[in-house]
């Protein structure tokens, strides 16, 4: 073998080795590898390969043994809920803000616009990168009795807030209902079994958690988002090629429209007994309690600024006659 096919074919292999970077993904879904979360990571996995990456993915029914993986640095990638990737990035754990994004059509908005590259620099911190931001639909007020109708009615009722979350717990207090520690492993069954009264989630979480046990007779689902509940691609962008993490992120905002697919249709499939409406002047209420707790909460650091300002400006998009659109603290 002369000397330049020896060059060549080390440069082909130095070439292979750099283009397909072995890693680890660890996704959380509630059915785990038979879960739609976990359906959409492999065709994620797949498409990472042209951008130089060979992903392993590795199911987790439990998100804080796959958030806690990641960070030991079991794996080099995690998908895990907005609310939960929080803890790696401010700015885009923010858009779970309460009352933040009203309707899907604010919530495809946005989505798109996380895979903007002048946005790129808020994707990176502490060593971390958002490699995609995804959305679970809205997150829906269920009661365990129907005449919980109203805020005033929700006071001393037990109310299910996930342990991780310091906003969900402070919003609670402060309508007067008891919050209660649970996480996306025990929330299901609490209120299944009456042990709590109230939780707020979304419709892909109805079946997999079985909540219509909850419901029972008297229980109601309320038709009023007070969550866009998002799922955040977090990477060790070390362990990734060049690049990679936009690609990653325009590839997933492509995927927006299959996802509110999935999400009409699983809102769709609840049974419409369940279903229950406000009423208008009730809306405008809490519509204002919750801008109050987002401006609260931005202030004690909970929330990203920045984030609440481009909610602010999607919301007035949709809806330039709101209140809030005249107002500048938030």
């Amino acid at each position: 073998m002369n000397i330049k096919m020896k060059m060549a074919l080390a440069a082909s292999a130095v070439a292979l080795a750099t283009s397909a970077q072995a890693q680890t993904m660890c996704v959380f879904d509630l059915l785990g590898a038979q879960g739609d979360s976990y359906s959409m990571m492999k065709d994620y996995a797949l498409a990472a390969k042209g951008w130089g990456a060979d992903i392993t993915l590795k199911a987790y029914t439990d998100e804080r043994v796959a958030s806690e993986d990641f960070k030991a640095g079991q794996c080099d990638a995690v998908a895990l809920t907005g609310i939960r990737a929080r803890q790696f990035n401010s700015f885009t754990g923010s858009i779970d803000a309460i009352g933040g994004l009203p309707s899907n059509a604010a919530a495809k908005l946005i989505i798109s616009l996380m895979a903007n590259p002048k946005l790129a620099p808020d994707m990176v911190s502490q060593g971390y990168e958002i490699a995609g931001v995804t959305t679970l639909g809205s997150a829906y007020i269920m009661v365990n009795d129907r005449s919980i109708n109203t805020l005033s009615k929700a006071a001393g009722k037990r109310f299910g807030v996930l342990d991780y979350d310091k906003a969900q717990a402070i919003v609670v207090q402060k309508v007067g209902a008891q919050p209660v520690s649970v996480d996306l492993l025990t929330i299901g069954g609490k209120f299944n079994n009456g042990q709590i009264d109230i939780i707020g989630l979304p419709a892909l979480a109805f079946k997999p958690l079985e909540l219509y046990k909850g419901l029972g007779n008297k229980g109601a689902v309320i038709r009023f988002p007070v969550v866009q509940v998002t799922g955040d691609i977090v990477i060790r962008p070390d362990k990734f090629p060049a690049g990679y993490g936009q690609k990653s992120r325009t590839w997933v905002a492509s995927q927006i429209d299959k996802e509110m697919a999935l999400i009409n249709k699983t809102e769709k499939s609840i049974d419409a007994k369940y279903w229950m409406d406000i009423a208008a002047n009730d809306k405008v209420g809490y519509v204002k309690l919750m801008r109050e707790a987002r401006i609260d909460l931005t202030k004690q650091g909970i929330y990203n600024k920045k984030m609440m300002s481009i909610l602010k400006k999607v919301r007035c998009q949709q809806d330039p006659t709101s209140f809030e659109c005249a107002l500048t603290d938030e």
